[in-house]
């Protein structure tokens, strides 16, 4: 799998995978320094199977431990996710 990338805006910011010129992304709103949304997941079907959704979302939640803030899991696929990993609920807001 290729590496997970992070854009952070001052409002809003996204995780990726590019991989032979597609891409996956997770997308999230910054409400406050402590609430981030998870808005959305974008997986293409060359990805389908690959973990590339759990991947960003492992990214997500081991930056929101490093840096404090707490996600609400907006995103179905983040919210179903969440769900079967329940050493992640220090992370999630519901």
């Amino acid at each position: 799998m290729t590496e997970v990338i992070r854009e952070h805006g001052a409002h809003k910011g996204r995780y990726y995978i590019r991989q032979n010129g597609e891409e996956a992304e997770m997308t999230y709103s910054i409400t406050t320094p402590t609430l981030v949304i998870a808005d959305h997941t974008a997986v293409p079907e060359s990805f389908r199977g690959t973990g590339a959704g759990v991947a960003m979302l492992t990214q997500f939640v081991a930056d929101a431990r490093a840096e404090g803030f707490k996600i609400m899991p907006l995103c179905p696929f983040v919210n179903a996710t969440r769900k079967k990993h329940p050493e992640w609920a220090d992370v999630f807001t519901v």
